[in-house]
């Protein structure tokens, strides 16, 4: 697929999944704004090309769900990271703006003073008039993660691949961070993952993406420079495929 400057693309609509997390850079909470400038300049420069960008942001930065207490149900603390998520989404949003590109908001959850409800029909027209669409609010379901929501918008907009931006390089045979004898994958299969037990995403999102055969490629969004060559086909990360 040809892009507009010239330059062959491997994947021409993808899905960005980013954590919450990896909006903190080197603060233990919040948004740090050299990480948003960061990651806005590497998603514009991929769309600059002809790539039809969605990203999907977590919320870990500001609040989990998952790890609610002092009082708090499951279900509520799901909402209040959903809402979490919408923050995260709204700040990606204006420093994407503020480089002058254009983009769109649709969160699962409706809050039209702020965003549009995901309609699937109008994500993809987005897409191609080439916005960059930002999903908040996770699937507007409880118990589901990020990922998920990842997984099936990517699905939805069919997508080429989902991208997940983490702050290791890929894939590893144990936890780089744990055991420095751990190596990385180049490539590997669905059910290798499945057998070997490896942690990619969380077990539904995973599986959303098998039984639609979307492939997933792990990499690290913090190294300048690394989205464009994932697009272009060069090998970053790690590809999980068929």
């Amino acid at each position: 697929m040809a892009a507009t400057n010239g330059t062959s693309l491997t994947y021409k609509r993808i899905l960005l999944k980013l954590s919450g997390e990896s909006l903190m850079g080197g603060q233990s909470y919040g948004i740090d704004p050299r990480m948003l400038d960061q990651y806005a300049a590497e998603i514009i420069a991929v769309a600059a090309e002809g790539v039809e960008v969605a990203v999907v942001i977590g919320g870990g930065n500001i609040y989990r769900g998952m790890q609610a207490s002092g009082g708090i149900d499951r279900v509520q603390g799901d909402h209040m990271g959903m809402l979490a998520t919408v923050i995260n989404s709204l700040a990606l949003q204006s420093a994407l703006e503020a480089k002058g590109h254009k983009t769109r908001l649709m969160t699962a959850i409706k809050m039209e003073q702020i965003a549009e409800p995901f309609i699937r029909r109008r994500a993809v027209r987005h897409l191609e008039k080439g916005r960059i669409v930002i999903f908040g609010a996770g699937t507007g379901n409880p118990y589901f993660t990020t990922d998920t929501a990842a997984s099936l918008r990517a699905i939805e907009i069919e997508a080429d691949v989902i991208l997940k931006g983490t702050r290791v390089d890929g894939i590893y045979t144990a936890d780089p961070e744990k055991d420095s004898s751990a190596t990385r994958y180049d490539r590997i299969s669905f059910e290798e993952v499945y057998a070997k037990g490896l942690n990619v995403m969380d077990m539904t999102a995973f599986t959303l993406c098998n039984e639609n055969k979307l492939p997933i490629i792990v990499f690290d969004m913090n190294k300048p420079g690394n989205l464009r060559r994932v697009v272009t086909g060069e090998r970053v990360g790690t590809l999980v495929e068929f």
